[in-house]
């Protein structure tokens, strides 16, 4: 049986019945930078280049985060001569909004002003309904959870021939704890495929949210491999004073434990009782970062940390580094451990969701259990103790990250998925 709206939302479209559907104003598109570096080549399948499908993507916003990087940087590299691609937003706002208006790509606002399930929801998704049925789009991809939430039936009322949906997290927040849950699930049922950047993701799905097999697949992220292996290590400038210090990287927000903060500070007493000029190096901010700070000052640690914020030269920083640490409690496959691996860091991660899919232990980095600050300070210093065992793992990390998580890699498989819809949709053979 076809899956419903929820009734609210059915009963807030009955409200609007008739409602006068008027599109925004949007940023103009630019002209410059039409092929991407890392872009597809030439459309595969036999496609004539002249017919390229129309596609739309829709994210939340452009702030800083794996699922809005990956979004973003596969919008830039998708072969402009096989894609005519419209980006939409839940919210215009974030610096990854640079990125695409350096681009031809167009930027267009759905904002829901007073939530998805309000009145102004409904009137959003029907206005992006509308824009989908008159732009003739051929693919909606909705790329988070609001996303999903809004895309997904404005896609299937504009009757989009394929409908792809993504869940890139391990429903560990607080929003999945709720019914809202089971109306997530049957909104995204709607869509052809769920499209998850994990094996771990693929069986929660499966076995949590009762998904059928067949409707998710799995496409790890990419990573600009070249940019953090050629990076220019300049220590001095990005981190004056710290001489011969070792520097021990977390890339991560701090809007809330997730990402092992907490866990890391109390390792770190371990860590610096025997090799004391040790520095961790915390990129990335948020909410917590002031209680993360207090929980330094009151252990003594403040010169054995440094907090640099957010910041956009992340493969400068890990270039400085010698070790890094990502000791998150969930995770999807998180972006800073395939930036880790691509910079030929040694790595210490938390044996959790995909990170074990990409670390394997004592070959491609070292996993502890999560929430385990003994575990994670005694992995620290075996790897201090042991450079030639860092090396190895560093080596090993880089080499495998560049064989298994490139951007084209990524293109590639995306652009396949792309075909096998839409010949599914059409009726056509492979």
């Amino acid at each position: 049986m076809e899956q419903q709206l929820p009734p609210c939302l059915i009963t807030n479209i009955k409200q609007l019945k008739g409602m006068t559907i008027i599109r925004s104003n949007h940023a103009p598109a630019h002209q410059a930078d039409a092929q991407q570096p890392g872009s597809a080549g030439p459309p595969q399948g036999g496609r004539e280049a002249l017919k390229r499908r129309k596609v739309f993507f829709l994210v939340d916003s452009f702030n800083v985060g794996g699922t809005e990087t990956q979004a973003v940087e596969l919008a830039r590299r998708l072969d402009p001569l096989a894609y005519d691609l419209t980006v939409g937003c839940l919210k215009r706002e974030g610096p990854l909004l640079d990125r695409l208006q350096k681009s031809s790509i167009e930027v267009i606002e759905f904002y829901p002003r007073g939530g998805i399930d309000s009145i102004g929801g409904v009137r959003e998704m029907l206005r992006l309904a509308a824009f989908l049925r008159r732009g003739g789009f051929e693919v909606v991809h909705t790329h988070d959870l609001w996303s999903n939430l809004l895309g997904v039936p404005a896609a299937r009322i504009a009757r989009v021939p394929v409908i792809v949906s993504s869940r890139r997290d391990l429903s560990q927040f607080a929003w999945y704890k709720t019914s809202r849950r089971a109306w997530l699930r049957r909104i995204q049922n709607l869509s052809n495929i769920v499209l998850a950047n994990a094996d771990s993701i693929r069986e929660v799905l499966i076995r949590e949210d009762g998904f059928a097999a067949e409707k998710i697949r799995v496409i790890g992220n990419g990573v600009e491999t070249e940019q953090f292996r050629t990076a220019p290590r300049e220590r001095e400038r990005l981190f004056p004073g710290v001489g011969d210090s070792k520097l021990i990287v977390l890339v991560g927000n701090m809007h809330s434990d997730v990402k092992g903060h907490p866990w890391l500070i109390d390792a770190a007493q371990v860590v610096v009782q025997e090799f004391p000029a040790t520095r961790f190096v915390l990129v990335g901010d948020g909410e917590q970062r002031k209680k993360l700070e207090n929980r330094i000052a009151n252990l003594g640690l403040q010169k054995s940390f440094l907090f640099l914020g957010r910041r956009k030269d992340i493969p400068e920083i890990l270039a400085c580094c010698d070790l890094a640490v990502l000791p998150s409690r969930a995770e999807g496959l998180p972006n800073a451990v395939l930036e880790y691996l691509a910079a030929g860091l040694p790595i210490v991660a938390t044996k959790i969701g995909g990170i074990s899919e990409i670390i394997h232990d004592g070959d491609t980095g070292l996993l502890v259990p999560p929430e385990n600050s003994q575990a994670l300070g005694a992995a620290v210093v075996r790897l201090l103790r042991n450079p030639e065992l860092s090396r190895k793992l560093g080596r090993a990390g880089q080499e495998y990250v560049q064989r298994n998580f490139s951007f084209d890699r990524l293109i590639r498989e995306v652009d396949g998925l792309y075909t096998e819809l839409l010949e599914r949709a059409t009726g056509q053979s492979g």
